[in-house]
């Protein structure tokens, strides 16, 4: 209930001082701001878990592992590179950003495709929660 007032509070604030602004612009300022909320409300223990069990029952275990590379980059080396260069795991995560840790194609054709059959079907609290876990993860 709280984040669902934030969020309408940052719309309308948003949207009474755009000015001559076009939508478009508009809504990707939205978007990025709700995304933002959901990313704070997400870093509590019980999103933390529900991540934890997301990453595990989609399978991100198989690729990724807490400290090593598999056959995709560990966590923490997805997180550091992520907070190094202020990227965005839930774009990412939504397919709205391109790759920036593991940039080879085939590896991001293999990750795009895990994207797509896995995580696509997840609402943002739900791909928010991934991310909260993936940067507790020390």
């Amino acid at each position: 209930m709280r984040k669902s007032v934030l969020v309408l509070g940052l719309v309308a604030a948003i949207f009474t001082s755009c000015g001559d602004k076009k939508k478009e612009e508009v809504k990707k300022e939205v978007d990025t701001k709700v995304e933002a909320v959901e990313e704070k409300v997400a870093d509590t223990g019980d999103n933390i878990e529900l991540g934890k069990q997301l990453f595990t029952d989609k399978t991100c275990t198989t690729c990724h592992q807490p400290d090593a590379k598999v056959i995709g980059p560990s966590i923490k080396e997805i997180v550091k590179i992520y907070n190094e260069q202020n990227g965005n795991l839930v774009k990412f995560l939504k397919g709205e950003s391109p790759a920036i840790v593991d940039t080879d194609p085939g590896q991001v054709a293999i990750m795009k495709a895990n994207l797509d059959g896995f995580v696509k079907d997840l609402t943002g609290e739900e791909l928010a929660a991934l991310a909260a876990y993936m940067k507790s993860v020390k």
